[in-house]
């Protein structure tokens, strides 16, 4: 829980400081790469350190994870630039690709499938501290104290993570393992600059290069073809970053396509909804983000009873329930208006925070049980990039369709008008996951865990 803390901390608390950090440091124009640096770096390396960690095990790509991440905190507390500063957030970047991923695999091989969604949702609940406090602490930094106290608030927090898993985690079982075969290093670096192209292209497009101009294109070209070559070196290589067979097994493929579809509405409600509530509703920027804050409390608490409908009616089903319940909540996000009350868009956010919780869970559970301890990293690392890649397509798609009016609406009633369309659009992503849910196998059954893998006794699911 401390080292998503780290992940999800940094994720919200430098928003509202960002105007105190271009006062001191100034380069308003770079400011928008202190957040695309940062989810970049995170993103693309996620497969990366999911593979790594089937292969030298958990608890050291944890704790390198933890110290890059302080690395970069220390230097983004003491940067002197802002170029400087986008430097060291790509730095905490790195360090959070490789923990997060980690902290769900960690809960896959430790928890037996029946605690399993309890754990989880402990784990997804700081997401939901995070987004009420991070904001909150990073305002009072900067207002009462200096913007660089928001980096050096995670240096208690990473050590304490790291001496708690030295003390505590220990992974007797991992020296049995086979050695690996040479390192894929041609397919990590394809990876790596393919998914970067791609999601910088999804995030600065519209922004630092026009939609459709030389430049975008050869951007996202670039990244495309590179993504292609990583496919075909996957696909000889014998040991790879990210084996195909994952595309081959329903369970995960269902999972990876949900994660990446949740991504997309995620997104888009974390952008757009405190937008309707400040410029539409008139709501103060504090309370437009408490708007939004049921939809983090909602999903641990769903996620953490999940258990108790899988156990009893399967996988599929659960998520099934969770996809009709997020339809619903999204559903009522369509029919915003000058004339909606705050109320009934926190209804809607809690609505379709449960309703995720009781897909992501099931889903995520499932896929990390289908398979052995060896395979478990990557497979939790896919579905997290799925969900970040998911994230980028929509933050496009979305923008491209608050765009397409075309000027600054000038009233609340046109700006409601104006930002319909990403709603009927995320209305639309939800009705996506029906598909996507049932390409998950009908019968998915619990079988005690294979023999080789590295926690005898926990369950797995066929």
């Amino acid at each position: 829980m401390l080292g998503n803390t780290l992940v999800a901390l940094d994720t919200t608390i430098v928003a509202t400081a960002v105007t105190v950090i271009v006062e001191d440091l100034g380069e308003f124009d770079q400011f928008p790469w202190l957040f695309s640096a940062y989810l970049l770096a995170h993103a693309v390396t996620t497969p990366i350190f999911g593979k790594l960690s089937d292969v030298v095990g958990r608890k050291p790509i944890m704790l390198v994870g933890i110290g890059v991440f302080f690395l970069g905190s220390i230097g983004c507390g003491f940067a002197q630039s802002m170029t400087a500063l986008i430097a060291f957030r790509a730095l905490q970047g790195l360090g959070a690709g490789a923990v997060q991923p980690t902290v769900l695999t960690i809960a896959g091989d430790i928890y037996t499938l029946r605690e399993r969604p309890r754990a989880q949702g402990y784990i997804t609940s700081v997401w939901a501290a995070a987004s009420v406090l991070g904001p909150a602490v990073g305002g009072l930094f900067s207002e009462y104290g200096s913007w660089r106290g928001i980096f050096f608030v995670n240096v208690p927090i990473c050590a304490t993570a790291a001496l708690l898993l030295i003390r505590n985690f220990s992974e007797a079982n991992v020296e049995q393992r086979s050695r690996p075969g040479r390192p894929d290093v041609v397919g990590a670096a394809l990876l790596t600059l393919g998914a970067g192209l791609l999601v910088l292209g999804l995030l600065e497009g519209g922004h630092t290069w026009a939609w459709g101009s030389r430049a975008w294109v050869l951007i996202v070209t670039a990244g495309a073809v590179s993504i292609l070559l990583f496919g075909v070196v996957e696909w000889r290589v014998r040991d790879p970053i990210v084996p195909l067979w994952i595309l081959r097994r329903r369970t995960l493929l269902g999972t990876i396509l949900t994660s990446a579809i949740i991504g997309a509405i995620v997104t888009a409600l974390v952008s757009y909804v405190p937008l309707v509530s400040q410029n539409v509703l008139g709501m103060t920027a504090l309370a437009g983000g408490f708007v939004l804050a049921p939809l983090t409390l909602a999903w641990p608490l769903a996620s953490s009873q999940s258990g108790r409908l899988y156990l009893r009616f399967g996988f599929r089903r659960t998520a099934f329930a969770g996809t009709a319940i997020t339809i619903v909540g999204v559903g009522l996000t369509v029919l915003i208006g000058v004339n909606t009350a705050g109320w009934q868009i926190s209804g809607a956010c809690f609505v379709v925070g449960a309703g995720l919780g009781f897909i992501t869970s099931p889903t995520i559970i499932a896929a990390q049980a289908s398979v052995g301890w060896e395979e478990r990293g990557v497979v939790t690392s896919c579905t997290a990039f799925a969900r970040s890649i998911g994230g980028a397509l929509g933050a496009a798609a979305f923008g491209a369709l608050a765009a397409a009016p075309g000027g600054d609406p000038a009233s609340p009633a046109q700006l409601a008008a104006a930002l319909h369309p990403v709603f009927v659009g995320v209305f639309l992503a939800a009705i996506g996951l029906i598909l996507t849910v049932s390409i998950l196998p009908r019968d998915m059954h619990v079988t005690p865990q294979r023999q080789g893998t590295k926690q005898p006794g926990v369950s797995r699911v066929d």
